[in-house]
């Protein structure tokens, strides 16, 4: 995990976008424990209210569940759910600025289904 106090993006934010891409990239599976807000804490040098902070906001998007007196667990839908978002993310945001930028080059639909058919290849 990176954090960075210079950023603007709240710690908080940061700690919950950190362990959202644990998730998301397998590092913590449906079931997982995840590090403590003291470890956390301690380990990267943040106050634990803003490590709590994050890991709450997961909690609240359901993909941590607390477990008084053990911590906080990865739920069991928390990895195809971020799936799906990221999944939607990509179609609103990420397509249709890959198509823009395809536009403005003049490339066209046929090209561009012929280069991503060759990534797919490779």
């Amino acid at each position: 995990m990176k954090f960075d106090a210079d950023s603007i993006v709240p710690l908080y934010q940061q700690v919950a976008d950190e362990l959202t891409r644990a998730i998301s990239a397998g590092v913590y599976r449906a079931g997982d424990q995840v590090p403590s807000t003291t470890e956390i804490s301690r380990e990267y040098q943040l106050n634990p209210a803003t490590v709590l902070k994050g890991m709450n906001i997961l909690v609240g998007n359901g993909l941590l569940e607390k477990r008084r007196g053990l911590g906080m667990f990865v739920t069991t839908g928390a990895p195809a759910q971020l799936h799906r978002e990221l999944k939607q993310e990509f179609f609103a945001k990420q397509l249709p600025e890959l198509v823009r930028a395809a536009q403005e080059l003049g490339i066209s639909r046929q090209e561009l289904i012929d280069a991503l058919m060759n990534q797919e290849q490779s």
